[in-house]
């Protein structure tokens, strides 16, 4: 029979900057070897939760406990945060947090060197982690100039060269493309399978974690646990759509076909889901669909003539990129981690030079114009918050460009006002910056640059962090902002974002511009998807399970699909 580890009771935690608690009356336990992974929407405990576990709380932040925690029998308030540590590895939801060491080397090391271990050890220890990690090509790096998905690769690997009995990966998907993204879970599972740790996994991206086995999924909000269920009894259910959570794929367009999915075994797993019965009704789904609109001719804002960049003129990190966005677009730039999606938005907006070529605004080169011509024009939200916010009050924050440019406070505060509000954000106004989780953190980012109504917006990563019901909010601001003739380009790992909001795909690899098509012939192209690090969605592999005609024409069927219901604002 197995131990419990984590024995939550009557728990209870208010951050002392807080009128009411964050967590209310948690009663949890998890098993040893157990695999658990908890969601929830932005704000419902859940990364507070986590940080119960990891010492963070009380030790990192000030508030008031009151109730019972546990680790391996022992009451956490009686424990240093090194005792902790000592039980409870982390791998935190923002990985520039997390850096100790000058190198990617030192940094897998620190909690072997703070152990005493060998340095012969250290070195094996090291290297076979980083090599499980694919992170050793990179060893003598430095973590702050590894791409988002490489720093969550190095974080990944500090806390898997660690003996600690429990694993914590707070939103380990994060910064990761759908490829490595599922590597990643790969892994995660494999630790958990030879090494029978226990693992807790906090993450939005539901669909992307059931790639492999999950024992428990506890769904929290407002603070507290509303379920504690395995995923096949979880998706029988409406609950996650109902608290503001993305359900997979294939059990959404399963329900719009019009399929009853109640007391199913392997919901959770598609590949062991027998659709056979469901074959009928999702071919009349596809009669239904129809053909999504071609990109326009439209006037071209900018233009890539044949750019190249490279860091250190040794090695082309792109080369020859050739394409236009035209006013009104509202594409996705899709590829694997450290390809030079980021760089690419950085020289457009001017933090680089291209090494050969030109980027072209309203057909001038930008070598041309100074960085406020290209402000006033270009906004850019950053894929890490961190690097963006300056003020400790989030008003502030977001009232920050528009006092800049002198505008009177009346509509200062007008616009602000309207803008926290799309963003989820209004309830928090007067919050200071330092309270927010990073998804929090993000759309504050986002508003900041929101405000001052770019011509182009930039975006790099902006679903990252951020729940369902936000990440639908925020992306339907967006679409509106782009039917008002703002162009959106966004650099994203999200493929449920590129499917269902972008009309053009830019797929970028090896340095390469590889396609410019629809999102749902891109992802359709086994070619593409393995070249850019992308993944299948579960709605191709659901059309080749039913032997549908067109996996293309169910994907366009679910999109279709879920813009009349965004649209009419009803449930699925």
């Amino acid at each position: 029979m197995r131990q419990p580890v984590i024995q939550f009771t009557n728990f209870s935690y208010q951050y002392r900057v807080q009128s009411e608690p964050t967590l209310k009356n948690i009663n949890l336990t998890i098993y040893e070897g157990e695999k658990v992974l908890i969601v929830g929407p932005s704000g419902s405990g859940k990364s507070t939760l986590a940080h119960t576990l990891n010492g963070l709380i009380p030790f990192n932040t000030e508030g008031k406990i009151s109730g019972s925690l546990k680790i391996n029998g022992k009451e956490t308030k009686s424990l240093s945060i090194f005792e902790i540590s000592q039980m409870v590895g982390t791998v935190l939801q923002d990985p520039d947090g997390q850096f100790i060491g000058l190198t990617v080397a030192e940094d897998i090391a620190f909690s072997l060197e703070n152990r005493c271990v060998s340095q012969a050890e250290m070195h094996k220890r090291v290297w076979d982690t980083s090599k499980l990690v694919e992170i050793h090509e990179h060893l003598n790096m430095a973590p702050q100039a590894l791409s988002g998905g490489q720093k969550q690769r190095t974080s990944l690997g500090g806390v898997m060269v660690d003996d600690v009995d429990i694993l914590l990966f707070d939103e380990p998907l994060a910064s990761l493309d759908p490829a490595t993204g599922q590597l990643a879970i790969e892994l995660i599972d494999q630790l958990n399978q030879e090494t029978k740790k226990t693992i807790i996994i906090v993450e939005h991206r539901l669909e992307d974690v059931l790639h492999a086995p999950i024992d428990r999924i506890i769904v929290m909000n407002k603070g507290e646990i509303l379920a504690d269920c395995t995923p096949n009894e979880l998706l029988q259910t409406s609950l996650l759509t109902e608290t503001g959570i993305r359900e997979p794929l294939y059990i959404t367009a399963l329900k719009y076909a019009g399929c009853e999915l109640k007391e199913l075994n392997h919901l959770d797993v598609l590949d062991e889901l027998d659709v056979t019965p469901y074959k009928e009704k999702l071919e009349a789904f596809l009669v239904n669909s129809s053909t999504l609109k071609e990109s326009s001719e439209a006037e071209v804002l900018l233009e890539f003539d044949h750019l190249c960049f490279s860091y250190d003129q040794t090695r082309p990190l792109l080369q020859d990129i050739n394409f236009k966005v035209r006013k009104g677009d509202m594409l996705s730039i899709v590829g694997r981690n450290g390809t030079g999606k980021s760089t690419l938005s950085k020289l457009i907006c001017g933090f680089y030079k291209p090494t050969n070529g030109r980027i072209l605004l309203h057909g001038k080169d930008t070598l041309k114009l100074s960085i406020k011509e290209r402000s006033n024009a270009i906004g850019m939200v950053m894929q890490n918050p961190n690097q963006m916010l300056s003020k400790p009050m989030i008003y502030d924050e977001v009232a920050l460009a528009l006092r800049l440019k002198g505008l009177p406070e009346d509509e200062v505060k007008q616009r602000v006002y309207e803008t926290l509000k799309v963003c989820g954000l209004y309830p928090m106004r007067n919050w200071p910056i330092s309270a927010l989780s990073y998804g929090q953190k993000k759309r504050v980012s986002i508003a900041a640059i929101l405000v001052a109504n770019p011509e182009i917006l930039i975006l790099d990563e902006p679903t990252a962090g951020q729940d369902f019901k936000h990440y639908t909010e925020l992306m339907e601001f967006l679409k509106s902002l782009n039917e008002q003739g703002i162009t959106i380009i966004m650099i994203t790992h999200d493929m449920h974002l590129m499917l269902e909001y972008t009309s053009r795909s830019i797929v970028v690899a090896h340095g390469k511009l590889l396609a410019d098509s629809t999102p749902v012939k891109v992802l359709s192209n086994p070619y593409l998807v393995e070249q850019a690090s992308l993944k299948e969605t579960s709605l191709y592999t659901l059309a080749m399970k039913a032997n549908l005609k067109s996996a293309e024409a169910l994907t366009e069927s679910f999109i279709h699909h879920d813009r009349r219901r965004r649209e009419s604002c009803q449930p699925c």
